[in-house]
């Protein structure tokens, strides 16, 4: 048990959300440190890879809701040069909340 316990430390965590038509994703360590080499790629219902971004200054990458995204939702998938990766998923009820209530970035 004491073994598994650095394993988890180091889990990372994503989180994406709609303000408008802009996208946020953050991404951090379960530890609170924010990772600083990575690549956030963003697919449709289909698996279809829409685009590709860096991570970000603090672990943060903003991008422009994909056309389409509303009706299927989005799969967000952060890989970090740590070998760690997650991912977050939105939906479409996730997005048009995100539209009619956020504010844009």
């Amino acid at each position: 048990m004491v073994a598994a316990l650095p394993a988890a430390a180091h889990d990372l965590r994503v989180f994406a959300s709609v303000a408008g038509d802009t996208v946020t994703v953050e991404s951090t360590f379960s530890s609170g440190r924010v990772p600083t080499e990575g690549e956030v790629r963003v697919l449709d219902a289909g698996n279809v890879l829409l685009m590709t971004l860096d991570i970000g200054a603090e672990g943060m990458t903003r991008f422009d809701l994909p056309d389409g995204a509303a009706d299927s939702g989005l799969m967000i998938e952060v890989d970090v040069s740590e070998g760690h990766s997650d991912y977050w998923m939105l939906t479409p009820d996730d997005i048009a909340y995100g539209q009619n209530n956020g504010e844009t970035n």
